[in-house]
């Protein structure tokens, strides 16, 4: 079951020898219960802080998140999060690693191993329950990880770059696949990004933060009808746009964007 994300007023400074390095300023943000929302913007604009005050992770110096209704202080079982290196347990088996949120929840080991069978299954992974993390491509590390984070039913799942380290085929293979699960179980997604077309071509909307301090600059609703391709016109034309909103910023005159689109 999907849940509303309510980001209100965040702010967060980084304080080191003396200096401050306000990281987000005043973000605020609402996430509609079942959307895939992709987060963009140029490095250092504070994604990924943003990221980890919705998981619990570290504390907004002001302001509140919440998931309806209730606020977020701590990580929870309702937020679970997929990490650009998967952060999946080397000495265990694929299934034990897809087990472990659900260990940690206290389900019985047959209801563990029969719903980590599932999930793998739904991940293409059926047959490498019993491979070691090691034996596995990165792609397939990365489907590991989607199931680890899925099986427990979380309310909303949070997604730190995790195909950045892929190479262009597997993410292209892994973009297919994510349109395929989020149109069965249609969890709340945060997904950060650099990539500006692997957000359209996955995405519900597109959310671009300013340089930093992390600013909300502009929101796009992406109307294409999955599933989508990456090389699609349409997609290409959309990241485009949002491209050049990120490098000129708001008030681009159309004269302007028509030489680029």
């Amino acid at each position: 079951m999907s849940s509303r994300l309510s980001i209100q007023g965040v702010t967060k400074t980084f304080r080191s020898e003396g200096q401050e390095v306000i990281a987000l300023s005043d973000v605020s943000l609402e996430v509609e219960p079942g959307e895939l929302l992709m987060l963009v913007g140029p490095s250092g604009c504070g994604k990924s802080t943003l990221l980890n005050i919705v998981a619990g992770l570290e504390h907004a110096d002001s302001g509140q998140v919440t998931v309806d209704g209730k606020p977020v202080t701590s990580p929870g079982p309702e937020r679970t999060v997929v990490f650009q290196d998967g952060a999946l347990f080397p000495w265990l088996t694929v299934r034990k690693n897809v087990e472990f949120g659900l260990k940690q929840l206290g389900v019985s080991s047959k209801e563990r191993a029969n719903r980590a069978r599932e999930f793998l299954g739904t991940v293409g992974l059926d047959k490498f329950e019993d491979r070691n993390i090691h034996e596995l491509s990165g792609g397939m590390r990365q489907r590991v990880a989607i199931a680890r984070a899925l099986v427990t039913n979380p309310k909303v799942v949070l997604m730190d770059e995790p195909f950045s380290a892929l190479d262009a085929i597997t993410r292209e293979d892994l973009y297919e696949q994510m349109q395929e699960l989020w149109s069965v179980y249609e969890t709340t997604v945060i997904f950060i990004t650099h990539n500006v077309r692997e957000a359209v071509t996955l995405g519900d909307r597109v959310v671009l933060m300013s340089p930093r301090p992390g600013r909300i600059q502009a929101a796009f609703e992406v109307k294409i009808l999955p599933p989508r391709q990456i090389d699609d016109a349409d997609v290409t034309r959309l990241a485009k746009r949002i491209s050049m909103e990120m490098k000129y910023g708001i008030g681009i005159d159309e004269a302007t964007e028509a030489a680029f689109i």
